[in-house]
């Protein structure tokens, strides 16, 4: 089996509403590219990564040179090959990787006859929980829903998603409103569900000593975990020295010399995996293994994603061993999928592995063709930038907060 071809193809679909982090916002839809790589046996694997537009989908394209005529079952020579450490100082292609591998390994589990986590080692569990990844939002016009934004209307919203999902683990996105906002929200949900665990997450825009100062006021609670209170291992790790409960991360170590610090120095506690982030979904599997020999806590995590790349969360959740949390999924945001059947289904909180070979996971070229139309129309947006706030840009550690009394409808 030989590639003979590759596509790649901007979508954008709609959220339920506008969701606010502590960087910005994403404007009430998610950008994706969709991959597809082609064999020359008719095979098609497919492929997912965050952003899009004419330079990236001209970025897919332009490895053709190197893919033509590789053989897919080969991804250890698919990592050398696009990702040569060299050449990634001037242009990194770590999540073209990443886009490029999902491919791969979907393209020879369809040709082997076998799932994507069977390539890993294959699975330990058949269905991976995820917690609720509570955002504040805009209000939305077309769809009526969202304008969370205090710990009543947060609750509240916490309580519609568990009766849809069966959610158990609640994490709140923090870091938009001032931290003592945060920690009232976070109290009310830990009092609205007390037989939930919780995790808590400002996108590293506290200071060390608010860090800390927040960290004390929730630590009596049923925390999973403290998640980037704070930038930089250094940061992390004195917040570690007088926080009672783990600390996690998804910005600070996400690949293996970053980990390779933390590990000898002690500073984070937990690993949220990304499949994307960290290069593919191989190269997750192996910082798992890493992880489970130093007997540090590891996750998946989420950065904004459609069916394809939930399917490379839900294998990698099916195959390490050390999956001690929830995992992330920002999923249950969209309001729709490119893939067949429609969207994934939640049930009593957690996803069912897919049992097709590959991914198992197949395109809907109408819906394909839909949302590369959509976007088309509207464009890409200004992630680092929100609306309700023109003249703000977020500073780490930050001090010009939101107000949450003040709404906004778009």
């Amino acid at each position: 089996m030989k590639i003979v071809d590759i596509k790649a193809t901007t979508v954008t679909v709609p959220l339920e509403a506008p969701i606010r982090h502590a960087n910005g916002i994403h404007w009430g839809r998610f950008v994706r590219t969709i991959v597809e790589v082609i064999a020359d046996n008719g095979l098609v694997g497919l492929g997912e990564m965050g952003g899009g537009g004419e330079s990236a989908e001209n970025t897919i394209k332009s490895l053709k040179s190197y893919l033509v005529g590789h053989d897919p079952l080969q991804l250890e020579q698919l990592k050398w090959k696009i990702n040569n450490p060299v050449a990634s100082i001037y242009n990194s292609r770590n999540q073209i990787h990443a886009a490029i591998e999902f491919a791969c390994m979907d393209l020879a589990g369809k040709f082997l006859g076998i799932r994507a986590c069977d390539l890993l080692g294959g699975s330990v569990r058949e269905e991976i929980p995820f917690a609720s990844y509570l955002f504040y939002r805009y209000k939305d016009k077309k769809t009526g829903l969202g304008g969370e934004s205090s710990a009543e209307q947060m609750v509240n919203h916490a309580k519609d998603l568990t009766n849809k999902h069966g959610f158990k683990t609640h994490k709140l996105k923090g870091g938009v409103f001032h931290p003592d906002h945060d920690v009232e929200v976070y109290k009310a949900l830990a009092e609205a569900f007390p037989d939930a665990s919780l995790r808590l997450d400002p996108n590293s825009v506290w200071s060390v000593e608010e860090s800390i100062k927040v960290g004390k006021a929730i630590e009596h609670l049923n925390n999973d975990y403290f998640e980037d209170p704070t930038f930089g291992l250094e940061g992390m790790r004195r917040v570690r020295q007088f926080v009672n409960f783990p600390t996690s991360t998804n910005t600070v170590v996400i690949n293996f010399e970053q980990l390779a610090s933390n590990i000898r120095t002690e500073a984070v506690d937990v690993i949220l995996l990304d499949t994307t982030i960290w290069g593919g979904l191989r190269q997750a599997y192996k910082a798992g293994q890493v992880l489970e020999t130093f007997q540090l806590g590891a996750s998946v995590h989420s950065s904004g994603e459609l069916g394809i790349q939930l399917a490379t969360m839900l294998h990698l959740g099916a195959a390490l061993p050390n999956l001690g949390f929830a995992a992330d999924a920002h999923y249950h945001h969209v309001t729709d999928d490119i893939i067949k059947g429609g969207k994934f289904k939640y049930v009593d909180g957690k996803i069912k592995l897919p049992s097709s070979p590959g991914l198992g996971v197949e395109l809907d070229y109408d819906k394909l063709k839909q949302y590369s139309e959509l976007f088309k129309k509207l464009g890409g947006y200004k992630y680092d930038r929100d609306p309700g706030r023109p003249d703000w840009y977020t500073i780490m550690p930050e001090k010009n907060y939101a107000d949450p009394t003040i709404e906004m409808e778009f």
